[in-house]
């Protein structure tokens, strides 16, 4: 069931059909802008309290800094809405419901244009059950009659305003939690399957992980209202970074920051700075690429200090203006849940059985518990909003959110300016993209925090931008990455066939040399990496993009090529250069599901021989095979090109020439990259940039596709 409701709908009547039925233009109206913002205090009179955020139930009977609400009313000449943030890890929808009903009968602000959303702080009073812990039925009742008076207090403290918008980046302070596990280093889950290929903080040790499962969103987005005299009213921010860990009851950095704000701008006012939860169910402060960089010593102030320091930088450019109109659109959609099987259910039944009446305290008994809550529940409804706030944009999920999907919403956005703020009308738990199930992981495991459909990240992504076309009236923008001088200069060399490899997702690999040689990618591939020299090939203000291959391949057909040809690649190998016989194969010209005798692959070499460094074998044999001399770093990216005219073979790394020999021509048109046709020892790691040529290069045009 989907229901939509937006502001154009219920206005076309009202207010444009007279003109169109007159046969007249409907004169510009001018809006009246005006904004208001409240704080609130929502801890908790009655300690202890339950608190959201572990596997297992606890609570606390202390209060390090006190939790709030915080909410922006906004209005325009015909409409009105409302944005509160509130330091909880994580409010259901049936309450938020619930809020929003009183607060429209109090306040008249329709229950489709109110957003709640949750900073996610792991020590905040349990709002709702997840996993081991329950809701503290002491505190529902009490954040409900808070969070319906904040939105009246900001109501009531409107006035004329304007608006402003600014974004800058802070990758320092945000990284992927998020890491792709070897595949000879699997663990078990908690039902006790080997199924766990990617998971939350593998890459602290670099001997088990190959790479990051996905990118980061480094954007430090900032809404700014002031008076129409200059006077500060709030600025609510926007950051992905899951939390930072705090003791006792605490509103973690999301409560600092906001606090901060308010001490920078405007102390001495009713000021209300707000930090809202970008997409980050995937992200965490550490970055385990650069091991040195890490601070275990980094007290959570001095993280909100140094996170201030860069908003602030951005806030002081900010500029303004008043002649702003406001649209808000909603959409609920039913998703089911990932239901156990009949044995899995019994499994649970048994377990849950043996725990009697107490609470769980092991993994196991905490997710056999949720077996048997979602087999009871089969499904949910979720709520998924856009905002536009003149030509500013935000698309909500009800989600712990991937940075990726943030990523794609914003793209795809026909706004100027945007923010996706997670974890909003609902806390509906984890949505993986649908290319990273098999990985599988904590934020697969089916539970209330994990447990929508396979299909939910891309339905929900869908409704957001397709909510930002409706409270725009703009269709979504189609998102490309730029050329920059390196990939001008491949264009420049006529290729066959070229694959940039920026997609979003699969399973499409579009042709850019405009000879609509379209590949295919299979399953355990995950996109959006960061790619080779992003400057040279998508200019300097986009980041390059690139997939990384976990045992998957991408598949294209490129006709029988000449006798002549050049296949052109960036690689980045994430496997340890002695992490198995091969370290592995990114390109295979052959027949699937084996190995002909007039095949020919290429890959680096493991701890067989050859270890680190290029290898060249042609046909099933490996006594047919020639070898590089230079090690290849691991985790670092190199360009390769494979160039064949007639029976000799060369290979150059880096622009030099590392492999010459001779092998028969040739004649089988299919290519696989990112693994050989037998799927023997696939590529664990990056591809980018993928070109063919109908040619034999020459040494020189080899040198012109090296990045500088």
């Amino acid at each position: 069931m989907i229901a939509i409701r937006t502001t154009v709908q219920r206005l076309a009547f009202r207010v444009l059909c007279p003109f169109v039925l007159l046969g007249l233009a409907a004169p510009a109206a001018v809006a009246e802008f005006k904004a208001g913002a409240a704080v609130i205090d929502v801890t908790p009179d009655k300690l202890p309290v339950l608190v959201n955020g572990g596997m297992t139930s606890r609570s606390i009977d202390k209060v390090k800094t006190r939790v709030l609400a915080r909410a922006i009313v906004m209005s325009d000449s015909n409409e009105q809405l409302a944005i509160v943030v509130v330091d909880s890890c994580m409010i259901g929808r049936v309450l938020l419901d619930d809020v929003k009903a009183l607060a429209k009968i109090r306040t008249g602000i329709p229950t489709d244009r109110i957003l709640i959303s949750a900073t996610h702080s792991h020590t905040a009073p349990a709002s709702m059950g997840c996993l081991g812990t329950d809701a503290d039925p002491d505190y529902v009742p009490f954040l409900r009659d808070k969070l319906v008076e904040v939105i009246a207090t900001a109501q009531a403290s409107q006035e004329p305003a304007r608006i402003g918008f600014s974004k800058t980046m802070a990758p320092e302070f945000t990284a992927l939690r998020q890491w792709i596990r070897r595949p000879d280093r699997i663990e078990e889950d908690p039902f006790g399957n080997k199924t766990v290929r990617a998971n939350m903080h593998a890459g602290a040790n670099w001997d088990d992980a190959v790479g990051e499962a996905g990118p980061e969103d480094p954007d430090l987005s900032l809404i700014s209202l002031q008076s129409r005299d200059g006077r500060p009213l709030a600025v609510l921010g926007n950051f992905s970074m899951h939390y930072f860990g705090d003791s006792d009851i605490s509103a973690d950095y999301f409560g600092l920051f906001s606090e901060g704000l308010k001490l920078r701008i405007a102390p001495d006012s009713k000021f209300v700075g707000i930090m809202s939860h970008g997409c980050s169910g995937d992200i965490w402060r550490r970055d385990y690429t650069k091991p040195e960089s890490w601070n275990p010593s980094l007290t959570i102030d001095a993280y909100t200090q140094g996170l201030l320091d860069i908003a602030m930088k951005a806030y002081e450019a900010i500029q303004y203006r008043d002649d702003v109109t406001i649209a808000m659109a909603e959409q609920r959609m039913t998703l089911k849940y990932r239901v156990p099987n009949k044995q899995l259910l019994e499994w649970s039944q048994r377990i849950v059985a043996e725990t009697g009446d107490r609470l769980p305290q092991t993994t196991a008994e905490v997710y056999a518990r949720e077996q048997i809550l979602l087999h009871e529940a089969q499904q949910t409804e979720i709520v998924v909003q856009a905002l536009r706030i003149g030509d500013i944009g935000i698309a909500t999920t009800p989600n712990e959110t991937y940075a990726i999907t943030g990523l794609k919403i914003k793209a795809a956005s026909p706004l100027a300016h945007n923010m996706v703020i997670e974890l909003a009308n609902g806390g509906d738990g984890y949505i993986p993209p649908v290319e990273q199930y098999p990985f599988g992981g904590y934020n697969t495991w089916t539970a209330r925090s994990a447990g929508l459909e396979v299909l939910a990240e891309a339905k929900i992504t869908q409704a957001a931008i397709s909510l930002l076309e409706t409270v725009s009236g703009k269709p979504r923008k189609n998102y490309a990455l730029p050329a920059g001088p390196a990939s001008e200069a491949i264009r420049s060399l006529k290729p066959r066939a070229w694959w940039r490899l920026n997609e979003f997702t699969g399973p499409i690999a579009p042709d850019a040399s405009g000879h609509n040689h379209q590949a295919a990618y299979e399953a355990a591939i995950t996109y959006y990496l960061e790619g080779p020299q992003s400057a040279e090939f998508c200019g300097p203000e986009s980041i390059n993009r690139a997939p990384h291959f976990v045992g998957g391949r991408l598949r294209a057909q490129t006709e029988t090529l000449p006798k002549a040809y050049s296949v052109s690649a960036w690689i980045w190998n994430g496997m340890p250069n002695d992490g198995r016989d091969v370290s592995g194969w990114f390109y295979s010209r052959d027949f699937d599901h084996g190995l002909s005798a007039f095949g020919e692959h290429l890959g680096v070499g493991g701890k067989s021989g050859h270890t680190g460094k290029l290898i060249f074998q042609y046909g099933s044999s490996t006594e047919k095979l020639l070898a590089g001399k230079s090690e290849i770093p691991r985790w670092t990216w190199s360009h390769v090109v494979l160039t064949r005219d007639a029976e000799t073979v060369k290979v150059y790394l880096n622009g030099k020439l590392e492999i010459e020999g001779s092998a028969p021509a040739v004649e089988i048109s299919e290519l696989m990259l990112g693994g050989r046709s037998d799927n023997d020892s696939n590529w664990e790691g990056r591809l980018d940039e993928i070109a063919v040529f109908d040619r034999s290069l020459s040494p020189k045009e080899i040198g012109t596709l090296q990045a500088q």
